[in-house]
């Protein structure tokens, strides 16, 4: 649990205590980099940088209960970096390879056995069809569990915006499984 002294002694510059802060933070900032990223090396990069960038800011935590949204949005703009990035590089298209992959998975009742790398791909092609907006929040909201309020909090959207996001988000998700499988 992240306390008022943790943060103290983090802001005050002791490294030892930031290393216990990061250790507790990272495995829900990888979650949230690696399903809006779905490369793992991407994500554990996206990560660094973000404890990078939180250890250079560390003055501007006011508390606890913000550090965990404040984290969330800096790993959220730094994967938006690097989705421009990349789709600066190539554009991402979805091959009948990877779509009869999906079909046979999910058509079966072993979907269980995907494994991590397989799930995230599947999940990466078919986020990538959505909106910037919509994919945010469909991985806080769905994927993450956020409430809309959370959600709202993290993105500066007004929550109205959220729901309309994970809407539309959800409805093109369901249209892009059922065309393909």
């Amino acid at each position: 649990m992240i306390d008022r002294t943790l943060i103290e002694e983090c802001r005050s510059g002791n490294l030892q205590k930031f290393g216990e802060l990061v250790e507790m933070t990272s495995p829900f900032a990888f979650s949230v980099a690696f399903r809006m990223l779905g490369d793992e090396e991407q994500a554990k990069d996206a990560v660094q940088e973000t404890m990078i960038r939180i250890w250079q800011k560390m003055n501007r935590i006011k508390s606890p209960d913000s550090y965990k949204m404040w984290i969330y949005k800096i790993v959220l703009n730094e994967c938006y970096d690097r989705l421009r990035k990349r789709k600066r590089k190539l554009e991402i298209r979805a091959d009948e390879q990877m779509w009869a992959m999906i079909s046979n998975h999910t058509s079966s009742d072993q979907v269980s056995e995907i494994d991590y790398r397989e799930a995230a791909r599947i999940i990466d092609l078919l986020t990538n069809k959505l909106s910037p907006a919509q994919k945010t929040v469909f991985v806080l909201g769905d994927l993450e569990e956020m409430s809309n309020e959370e959600i709202s909090s993290v993105t500066g959207m007004s929550k109205k915006n959220v729901k309309a996001n994970l809407y539309h988000a959800r409805k093109r998700m369901n249209e892009l499984i059922k065309k393909h499988i």
